[in-house]
Order: C-alpha cells, then sequence, then structure tokens
C-alpha cells in the first residue's frame, strides 16, 4: 500500500509515500518522518520498536519510506519456572501481550530474568526463548528456564579488620554463607540491598563501640561461576577505639541555659564513645528546647579527636537555625500501608518547624517498623524561600507470615503449632495472630491483636482470647482446660523504661482423671472390681494411695475456677539484641491482684533481672534473678493451683513440680506437690561459640550453675470431706493429728495435708548445647543436682525403714524445641 501528503510545515514541501505497512496507519508512519531530516525519521521510526528494518529514499522528488512491521505479541509465556511466580516475571519483562515484538527488547528480557533468578540465588539459571508463529502477523512469545540448582552467598570476606574477627563482623549481618542448611534458609541469597543495609549494620556497630574513624572502604560483589555462587569482599578501615575525654553543651540562644540540659546527655566522661548515644543525647536536646519555646534550635554536634590520648572531646551547640517551616509531607511508594502509619512515626506535622534531628529520627523509625524495604527522606524547596517540601520514599514489603511449627520437649512431649501472623494488617500497623496448637499433652488455640497507636497516641493497646488444654499428669495428677482474655495497654514512658497494664479474666476447669490406666482418685471415687475396700465398702487405705492417688489439697480444687485478675507490668531494658543479647540489662517487676470478682482472691507480685556481659569475643555471660511471692486476701486460704508450682524454670535438674512443699500424706511421691507462696532464685551461665563449627549454623555450648527454693504454702490443710465434724475420725475441724494414721486407727483416706515444707536451698550444676537453626530454637541441658530436700524418712511401728516421703524429684535431661518450615 502507497499514498502521499504534502510534508506541512516543512521548508520545502514534499510527498512522503509509505511502502510496505499493512497493519499500522501511513499516517502514524508519516509523523516519525514530517519536519525532520530523512536519516532522523528512519531513527524515530526504528526506537518507535514497531519495525524491524526502515529505509528511506529520494525519488523524484518525493520520500519513499519503506517499512518491515514487526509483529504483534499474542501472548507472552513462560516454563520451568518454580522458583519464581509468573506475576513476578510478567511485572519485569517488556514484551506485552498486544505490543510490537522486538528482538532487542526480548533480549533485554532475557537478561532481567536472568538478574530476577540471580537475586534469588539461582544465578546458573539458563533462560532461552522462541516465537510461535500465528496468523496475521501475531506470534506468541515463550521464555524456558532451566532453573538450575541454588547458587548463594558462597563466602563473605573481610579484609582489614584487626579488632573484631570475620566471624563476628559475619554474624552482624543479615546475609550469610551457604552451608548444610541451605536447603531451609533464604539468608544466603544474594541481594544488593540487603548487603547495603548490612555494610550500614557494620558501620553503626564499630561507631557504638568507639570507632569514630571507622568507614568501610569498598564492598566488592562478584558471581564465580567456579564456586557456583557470589563472592563478597568488604574491605574496612577500623582507625583506633575512642573514649569521651570531655563533654560540653554550648547554648547561644538567650535564655537556654546550657547546663540544664546536661539532664539529656547520654555520654559521658571515661565512656566509650557510642555514636548512638551521641544521636540519642541530640534528639533529647532538641526536644528539650523546643518545648521550652524555640522550635527553630538546632543541635550541632562536635569532636575533637586526639589520636595520642585515644579520647574524642565531644560538644553539642545549640543555636537557632533558620526558620523554615514545612509546607508539605508527601509519602510516595507505599501502595499497601496507609499514609498515616508513615506519619504518625514523625514528631513533626505540615506547618511545623523544621528540624533535621527530629527528622532523622523518624527515618530510624520507619526503618525500625520492618514494615517496609527501604525507606528514604528528602528535601526539595517549597513555594516560599523558608518553606520545604519533606518526600519519603518507601517501599512497601511483605509483612505476614505462614508457619508450621512442631517439637517435642520434655514438659509438653511432641507438640505441633500452626500459625498466621500479620505485622501490618490491612496496611494499618496493627499486628494480628492466630495459632494452634496440638500436641501429646496439650492442645490450644489463641488470638492476639496489638493497635501500637491506641487512639492516636503512643500507647500499644491490645486483647489476648486463648484456651489451652493440659495434661499434667505426669508430674501431676489432674488436667486442666483455661477459657479467657486478656486487654493490655503498653505505655513506653522511655527508651529504656515502659509499663504495660494488664486485665485478665479466665476460667479453669480442674479435673482429676479417674480410670484404669490412670486411677488418680480413686480413694474417693473407688473403681469397682479395681480398688480394694475395707469392711464399712470404703476404699482401702493406703491401697489405694500407692497408684498415684492426687493430694487431697488438690481435689479441693476440682471443678471451675474463675480469676479476675488486674496487673502491671513494668519493664526496663538496655540489651543490645532482644534475640541474641551480648551486653545490657533487662528487668521486670509485675505486681497483680486477683479479686476483682471471680473465686481467687490474691495478690502476687513476681520480678526478673538478667545482666549480659561480653567476656570474650562471642563468649557472653549472664546472670539471671528471680523471686515472687503471693499472699492470700481477704482472709482466705490460697487455692492449691493459685499459689507456684517449679521445677526447671527456677533450678535445671529438677523435675517439673519437683521442688518445693509437698503432702507426704499421700502415697504418691511423685505427684504430691502442693504449691509455695516464695521463690527465690539465681543462675549463672556462659554460652560460647562450639569451636571448629561454623557460626552460622546457630550451634553454642554453655555452662551453668543455678540456685533457688521454693516454700511457703498457705493453702487450707484439714478437709472435713465426710462431714462428720472430725478429721481422720479424731482430730476437731480446722486441726490435723498424723498420730492416729500408724495406730490402725485410720483405713480411709486422711483428711488432712501433711506438710512437709523446707526452706532447703536446691542448686545445680550442668551444660548445654543451644542451637539457633532456621527451624526455630532448640536446646539441650543436662544438669546435675547438687543439694535438694531429701525428703522424710517413714519407719513402720516396729522401727522398720520404709524409705522417704516428700523429696524433690530430679530430672538431668532437659529437651526443648521448636521448627518452623
Amino acid at each position: 500500500m502507497a499514498a502521499t501528503i504534502a510534508a506541512s510545515g516543512s521548508a520545502f514541501a514534499q510527498q512522503i509515500v509509505v511502502q510496505g505497512n499493512s497493519r499500522i496507519d501511513a499516517e502514524t508512519v508519516r509523523s516519525y518522518v514530517v519536519g525532520v531530516s530523512p536519516e532522523e525519521g528512519r531513527r524515530n521510526l526504528i526506537a518507535s520498536g514497531m519495525f524491524s528494518d526502515v529505509r528511506v529514499s529520494h525519488s523524484g522528488g518525493r520520500i519513499i519510506v519503506s517499512v518491515r512491521e514487526n509483529n504483534t505479541i499474542n501472548r507472552v509465556f513462560f516454563e520451568g519456572n518454580k522458583k519464581v511466580e509468573k506475576g513476578t516475571l510478567d511485572s519485569i519483562v517488556e514484551s506485552k501481550a498486544r505490543g510490537p515484538y522486538s528482538q532487542a527488547t526480548v533480549n533485554s528480557d532475557l537478561e532481567r530474568i536472568r538478574e530476577v533468578y540471580r537475586r534469588a540465588g539461582r544465578g546458573l539459571a539458563k533462560v532461552s526463548v522462541r516465537t510461535v508463529d500465528l496468523p496475521n502477523g501475531r506470534v506468541d512469545v515463550v521464555y524456558t528456564i532451566d532453573e538450575g540448582d541454588k547458587t548463594g552467598v558462597k563466602e563473605i570476606r573481610f579484609v582489614g579488620n584487626q579488632v573484631y574477627s570475620d566471624s563476628r563482623l559475619r554474624d552482624l549481618m543479615t546475609m550469610s554463607e551457604m552451608n548444610l542448611l541451605s536447603f531451609v534458609k533464604t539468608s544466603d541469597v544474594y541481594d544488593p540491598d540487603r548487603l547495603a543495609n548490612d555494610l550500614d549494620l557494620i558501620r553503626r556497630y564499630y561507631l557504638k563501640n568507639g570507632y569514630a574513624d571507622f568507614r568501610v572502604a569498598s564492598a566488592d560483589s562478584r558471581f564465580d561461576d567456579a564456586a557456583g555462587g557470589w563472592i563478597i569482599t568488604i574491605t574496612v578501615e577500623e582507625g583506633q577505639q575512642y573514649r569521651v575525654g570531655a563533654v560540653s553543651v554550648d547554648s547561644r540562644i538567650p535564655g537556654v541555659d546550657g547546663t540544664v540540659l546536661r539532664d539529656e546527655l547520654r555520654t559521658g566522661v571515661g565512656d566509650v564513645y557510642n555514636a548512638e548515644d551521641v544521636e540519642k543525647t541530640l534528639t533529647g536536646v532538641t526536644t528539650s528546647v523546643a518545648r521550652a519555646g524555640h522550635p527553630f534550635a538546632q543541635v550541632r554536634p562536635t569532636g575533637e579527636r586526639d589520636r595520642a590520648t585515644g579520647t574524642v572531646a565531644l560538644g553539642y551547640i545549640v543555636e537557632d537555625g533558620p526558620k523554615v517551616y514545612i509546607e508539605r509531607i508527601n509519602v510516595r511508594g507505599n501502595t499497601r500501608t496507609r499514609d498515616y502509619v508513615v506519619r504518625r512515626e514523625l514528631d513533626l506535622t505540615e506547618g511545623d518547624a523544621y528540624n533535621r534531628v527530629l527528622v532523622d529520627r523518624a527515618e530510624r523509625r520507619l526503618n525500625g517498623l520492618g514494615f517496609f524495604k527501604k525507606v528514604r527522606f528528602s528535601n526539595e524547596p517549597g513555594s516560599a524561600p523558608d518553606r520545604v517540601v519533606v518526600n519519603i520514599d518507601v517501599e512497601d514489603q511483605p509483612t505476614g507470615s505462614f508457619s508450621v511449627a512442631g517439637g517435642y520437649s520434655t514438659a509438653d512431649g511432641i507438640i505441633g503449632e500452626v500459625s498466621v501472623s500479620e505485622s501490618n494488617f490491612l496496611g494499618r500497623g496493627q499486628y494480628v495472630r492466630l495459632a494452634g496448637t496440638a500436641g501429646q499433652y496439650t492442645r490450644g488455640v489463641d488470638f492476639s491483636f496489638t493497635e501500637p497507636y491506641f487512639l492516636g497516641y503512643r500507647l500499644a493497646a491490645g486483647f489476648d482470647v486463648f484456651n489451652k488444654y493440659s495434661d499434667q499428669t505426669r508430674y501431676s495428677r489432674y488436667v486442666t482446660d483455661v477459657v479467657g482474655g486478656q486487654l493490655r495497654l503498653g505505655l513506653p514512658i522511655t527508651e529504656e523504661f515502659g509499663i504495660t497494664l494488664r486485665y485478665s479474666i479466665y476460667n479453669t476447669d480442674l479435673k482429676i482423671p479417674n480410670t484404669l490406666k490412670r486411677p488418680y482418685n480413686d480413694c474417693s471415687f473407688p473403681i469397682a472390681g479395681y480398688t480394694q475396700l475395707n469392711p464399712n465398702g470404703q476404699a482401702l487405705y493406703p491401697t489405694c494411695a500407692y497408684d498415684g492417688e492426687a493430694s487431697i489439697a488438690l481435689k479441693e480444687a476440682v471443678g471451675s475456677t474463675l480469676t479476675s485478675l488486674a496487673g502491671v507490668t513494668l519493664a526496663y531494658s538496655t540489651l543490645d539484641n532482644l534475640q541474641l543479647p551480648r551486653n545490657g540489662f533487662y528487668g521486670e517487676v509485675k505486681p497483680e491482684y486477683a479479686g476483682i470478682g471471680g473465686d481467687s482472691k490474691f495478690f502476687r507480685v513476681t520480678g526478673e533481672g538478667r545482666y549480659y556481659k561480653e567476656l570474650w569475643e562471642d563468649v557472653v555471660g549472664f546472670v539471671k534473678f528471680q523471686g515472687g511471692h503471693v499472699l492470700p486476701t481477704e482472709g482466705n486460704a490460697l487455692r492449691v493451683t493459685d499459689q507456684f508450682f517449679l521445677g526447671p524454670s527456677l533450678v535445671r535438674g529438677f523435675a517439673p513440680n519437683g521442688i518445693g512443699p509437698r503432702d507426704v500424706g499421700s502415697g504418691d511421691a511423685r505427684s504430691n506437690a502442693i504449691g509455695g507462696t516464695t521463690y527465690v532464685g539465681a543462675s549463672v551461665e556462659v554460652q560460647f561459640p562450639i569451636w571448629g563449627l561454623p557460626r552460622d549454623l546457630g550451634l553454642k555450648g554453655a555452662v551453668f550453675a543455678d540456685a533457688g527454693t521454693l516454700f511457703g504454702y498457705k493453702g487450707r490443710r484439714a478437709f472435713d470431706v465426710n462431714g462428720d465434724g472430725f478429721i481422720n475420725g479424731f482430730s476437731p475441724v480446722g486441726g490435723c493429728n498424723f498420730s492416729a494414721i500408724g495406730a490402725n486407727a485410720i483405713t480411709v483416706e486422711p483428711e488432712c495435708v501433711n506438710v512437709r515444707d523446707k526452706q532447703t536451698i536446691r542448686s545445680s550444676v550442668g551444660a548445654s548445647i543451644l542451637w539457633n537453626s532456621p527451624l526455630g530454637p532448640i536446646r539441650f541441658d543436662y544438669a546435675y543436682a547438687l543439694t535438694k530436700d531429701e525428703g522424710q524418712k517413714v519407719f513402720g511401728a516396729d522401727g522398720t525403714y520404709y524409705g522417704r516421703v516428700g523429696k524433690d524429684q530430679t530430672q538431668a535431661f532437659r529437651f526443648s524445641g521448636g521448627s518452623r518450615f
């Protein structure tokens, strides 16, 4: 087809003849040629992507444009992709359905697909393309992918580091090397964004520990075909460690006293220089000056380094800054997270004075949320010289998770859990979690919801709903089914100290099994054909007590108990890492009151403190102190289930419920724990890497020593079971006389609790293997009990020694763990 028109607007009107076009309109072709030189017109047509070949020539005063049209893409297919979803590939290729087919574009698409696979840890993936011809100049484009084996990070090398070893620096990184666990982990996949973040983590670590001259000189990443993975080489310059030689605050604002601002200082003379403390000081001083009526004040840090003495003199200069207001704050790139979730992390809004320190703090907060892959702040001029526009560019990342966990522990047996959680629910920044557990001795379901900004304030409000069934018959002789809920309100007072208000209400249904396999209540309810009876038709005592009979104190708690409890948690933390602390202190105190309705009436307080200190590189020691006390209110005796039952959580080497007051009137030595009201304990532990094993395997060893005790039974001791006004037929109600038992006068179960309540200090030493595996934390403890309550000797009427009752129950080996996959 050929057509001609006059080249309007050209100095020399000429006819343009288009040849070879079949689907593309001739006028469209001319639009690329009119008004330009023939060569430029040819380049324009080629650049349009609609033609595979274009020729422009002159003939008889006319311009002849001969074109060869590209085929039109009908559909784009991907074959062989299993590790990368089709949607991801669709989003990165430029060849699209109903668009023109271009070999150059297809070649670029091939490289884009290979790059996606490199980032997904499949650097050896092979990608090819073929076309399927269809009628009317249409083609299907098929990308065929051979994903190959995983090719992650083979090696991370450090050059120039003398202070900290390669293994320590690799521990700081979220990226890891490939090893035996590569089939389940994804942290060994090369990602340049993750590497950039890791380099910043390393830099901040050095600056936090006094190395003010530190810098990353270079970071080279290359894919090694022979090694089958990425080799990363990081070159650092550490410099020397500095301590703070002097600290000063220089206020240049009239009416602002620099000495008053010293209360905001986090840096002190003699301290190791810490860049994080400098940042906190800048924020504290800036906030304090702004509250004093100087919103444009700027706090500028200064540091004079003395390499000879290894000190740095820190100064904080407070001065009036330029009077610049925030005209507008733009939040960009958030496709899922709501704008207000980003804006509420700022202590600034439109119309406020611009303050760089507060902007930097907002950027740190947003990065710490975990909602975004990256966060970047930038400024641009506003509509006037004293106006500035703040741009916040973010990139959302997945924040939901589905996990299946399974494991085994000596306390809960084989157990499995299925959970679904979302930390940015509906883009609102809310945390939601639903989990169900099932196992040998426990099962349950719980739902949690947390709103981190309740009523628009930085208050974390939430609630929990739960149901848990627990079988305690291996260490005691009962099962419980607990249904309830809790309301929470967290108030952050400072960055280190916070308060959480709690209200809980739950119903505990306690039962004592009484079957042929578990005859734990047959003294009270004889089992036909199994329990021996005396001439009066009652269960013969003590025969019925030696097959696992529950204490009479426990039987008193059978049934439903409603607990309505209000409490508060006071928590203080200076830990450097919440998951794997090396240095710092954590402490909490939890006072609680039960009695706002319900059946339980008590006041309880528990507390715990842990101090961590890195003794040598990767060798961390910590000491732990814990304690608790519960006392009845309103003149009531405590229910046995409201008291403390402790074992390995206080002193390893002892069984669950293996420590504390026991009912020695029960013949069941393993299960006659009746709880105590007071406990104290202390632990010392040193954790260290297992030499010879790769650090990122997560295996560590530990040695420990524990000591503690539980005492102070405050429950009822006398129970008039048959209602005759006497206890055991002899003692008046309220008293207990066990002398009658040995005189063959008592042939039925005693109606009182014979309490052995010794304040014996239990202690143990042991060793552990800890595995912070990709499948979850796993711990093996082996402990040897050094001191324990050996129990009370029992003699017959003729002086025959029958053994001991009421002694502590030990458990040398303890295993706990879980997995996620």
